[in-house]
């Protein structure tokens, strides 16, 4: 429930075009004519803070004439900024009329961000907006209710209510709710302690028809091997190199390793290689959208494979010190992985 959600960094150029972007849809041209940045001599820089002081300006204005919308835009202006204390003050100040104020300072208060790290308060802020009948917003604080839950962010931790809370931001598999909490429910009945395969294939396919790369990734995984559904090798690689092609470093290991057991060894090494090259896995999680135990879990597959195919010189040249240093980043990167897939050497099914 941090800033995930809400609170990534934008790049200028990107920060450029959504304030711009954002200013016009809402105002349509009303006072934002004005709102060009691609003036001659203008480092984006320096049109960026231009951009920012007179949005300012128009939302400032506004706000004074009592405009929630605008008032809210103002503060999500401070808040990209960086300036969280005049965020905090805005989003407080129209909380009781505006859920998405009241979800921000939610984000605020569980980050820490201009204030003190209060995690029961941001609870109970997220709980509010989850009562209130605000449109997609509702179902975000839903589906964050149930990530307290399952963690114990604020409140006693219970896999009931995260499945209580998940299921109602779900809302069987509406594609206006939250289909992190679909795939996330996917997830949920997929471990081992609430573990109910049918039902995690149901969601992961709610999910994935929704749009959810994660999803994507897991369906691929669940038809190779036939986990709540019958085994459907055209619909796993589908499904895999779909996902793989868009970013899923779970599905990319797993995909590695179907090549190197259909003896594809050089495109199971290239690919292993490729996936290897991931290190920095929160960057990647935010990127791609994807959980960072499954990504970490990739690489470890990918790490352990491209280091087998070193070892016996398949697909690539031989290399058996090198394979070694592959075989312990794999170790590192994901022990339990690592000890799944030195079984399978022992026992002959690698």
């Amino acid at each position: 429930m941090g800033s995930s959600e809400l609170g990534l960094k934008i790049e200028i150029p990107q920060k450029l075009s959504t304030i711009a972007k954002l200013l016009t849809a809402v105002y349509d041209h009303d006072g934002v004519e004005d709102f060009c940045f691609d003036q001659p001599g203008d480092s984006q820089a320096e049109s960026l803070i231009t951009l920012v002081e007179k949005a300012e300006r128009l939302l400032k204005s506004r706000a004074e004439r009592e405009d929630t919308q605008a008032s809210f835009l103002l503060g999500q202006l401070y808040y990209e900024e960086g300036r969280y204390a005049e965020a905090e003050t805005v989003f407080d100040g129209i909380k009781d009329r505006e859920p998405q104020a009241l979800y921000q300072l939610a984000v605020m208060y569980y980050d820490g961000l201009g204030t003190s790290h209060d995690q029961v308060k941001a609870v109970n802020y997220m709980r509010r907006v989850a009562e209130k009948n605000a449109g997609t917003i509702r179902y975000t604080a839903l589906y964050n209710l149930g990530r307290a839950y399952l963690e114990g962010y604020g409140v006693q931790a219970s896999s009931a209510e995260a499945e209580r809370h998940w299921l109602m931001a779900a809302d069987n598999g509406n594609p206006s709710a939250s289909v992190n909490a679909q795939s996330s429910l996917g997830m949920f009945y997929s471990s081992p302690e609430t573990q109910d395969l049918k039902k995690a294939f149901f969601w992961h396919s709610e999910a994935c028809g929704n749009g959810s790369l994660e999803s994507q990734g897991a369906l691929g995984v669940m038809y190779l091997y036939g986990y709540g559904v019958s085994m459907d090798l055209q619909a796993a690689l589908y499904c895999l190199k779909e996902a793989a092609g868009r970013g899923n470093i779970y599905a990319q290991g797993h995909l590695a390793a179907y090549y190197y057991h259909q003896k594809l060894f050089t495109k199971a090494a290239v690919l292993a290689k490729r996936t290897c090259q991931y290190e920095d896995i929160n960057t990647t999680a935010k990127c791609t959208g994807c959980l960072p135990e499954y990504i970490s879990k990739g690489i470890a597959i990918a790490l352990f494979y491209y280091a087998r195919c070193l070892q016996l010189g398949r697909g690539v040249p031989q290399n058996r010190e090198k394979s070694q240093h592959y075989y312990t980043k794999a170790a590192l990167m994901n022990p339990e992985v690592c000890k799944g897939l030195q079984m399978d050497i022992t026992y002959g099914r690698i």
